[in-house]
């Protein structure tokens, strides 16, 4: 199993944005320095539950900065990016980094409607202008000469550059919230990102997603490479003691939940709209399922359960709400020193 960290940084006082964004690029540099096999990075606007906001500006700075680690995106917002920008970038970053890209994408964010009215868009677009976007930056990659006449762009240039280090292009993923969305990319043969779900639906989705990539007609080899680059995302926090972490992280947890949906609230109160209604309570939200808290032994065997489900990564926020840095430090190198050592780790990305 490999692992890593999210970078998904809260600001919550926007007079301390800029020390909370020094941090962030902090942490992923210890990352680097302790082993670990990914950064991922987010984006929302506006609000201050992504510090950094723009995950290419900041992916640009890691890559700069770091030696080894890779870096991906959970995920960019592609309704929101100019698609041949958007692959100029991602060739950039990819040679800065030398190869240790992952373009990580998604529709848009289904919680905050600031994202959409701050660029113009509207919301019902974006999964449109995802697939649009998506496969203009793969033909500008590895074509001359392109033109492409869709819905959303008109294009027409005679060769990308840079051209991109990772040939034929930088690898992609597709996050994906949704069942439908999953059985999407296993018919494609692709890999994909999975939210925070319980373990019970974790392990059903990984278990549909190999029978249908079967179903589909792929190999064995097939089915387990996709496998072996698909993550899955949980909250962590790893104490000397159990009474230790459960002290330190829960308050910070319950803020960080606190914080994000009062933003929704104030959505809701200023303009009568939320982008998804949601009728259970989300798996992120509930603390058994949502956040790996504990001393080491207790956070290994939490993962030690997933690790059972077969999947090809973890997804970990460390950094929670409010949480000082110098404690989410603490917590990483606990875990890089007594958890994962306890569990066999593949490459960091296969190709």
């Amino acid at each position: 199993m490999k692992f890593s960290n999210f970078l998904f940084t809260a600001s919550m006082d926007p007079n301390k944005d800029d020390q909370v964004i020094d941090e962030a690029l902090r942490e992923g540099q210890l990352c680097d320095e302790l082993g670990m096999d990914m950064l991922w990075l987010a984006e929302h606007h506006f609000d201050g539950i992504c510090a950094y906001v723009d995950p290419v500006s900041f992916a640009a700075a890691l890559a700069a900065s770091t030696k080894r680690i890779h870096i991906g995106f959970a995920v960019a917002q592609m309704s929101l990016h100019h698609p041949i920008r958007m692959a100029e970038q991602m060739a950039l970053i990819d040679n800065i980094s030398k190869g240790r890209l992952l373009v990580g994408l998604g529709r848009g964010t289904a919680y905050n409607v600031y994202d959409y009215q701050g660029y113009g868009i509207d919301p019902k677009e974006a999964y449109e202008r995802l697939l649009e976007s998506e496969d203009i930056m793969i033909k500008a990659w590895t074509t001359e000469n392109y033109h492409h006449k869709g819905k959303y762009w008109d294009i027409k240039l005679p060769q990308l550059r840079p051209r991109p280090y990772t040939k034929p292009h930088p690898n992609i993923v597709r996050a994906c919230s949704g069942e439908e969305a999953m059985l999407g990319m296993a018919r494609e043969g692709r890999p994909f990102l999975m939210n925070i779900q319980t373990n019970e639906t974790t392990r059903q989705r990984m278990d549909l997603y190999r029978k249908t990539l079967r179903d589909s007609g792929y190999d064995e080899a097939t089915v387990a490479r996709n496998v072996d680059n698909t993550w899955v995302w949980r909250n962590i926090f790893v104490g000397e003691t159990d009474a230790e972490a459960e002290r330190i992280a829960m308050p910070a947890w319950h803020t960080q939940q606190e914080f994000r949906a009062a933003m929704r609230k104030k959505v809701y109160a200023e303009q009568g709209l939320m982008l998804k209604e949601e009728k259970v309570t989300p798996a992120r939200d509930q603390q058994q399922h949502s956040i790996l808290c504990g001393s080491p032994d207790t956070v290994a065997e939490a993962i030690a359960e997933i690790d059972d489900i077969g999947v090809g990564g973890l997804i970990l926020v460390f950094r929670l709400g409010p949480m000082p840095y110098d404690v989410a430090a603490h917590s990483i190198k606990l875990f890089m020193s007594k958890v994962a050592p306890q569990f066999q780790r593949g490459p960091a990305i296969a190709a």
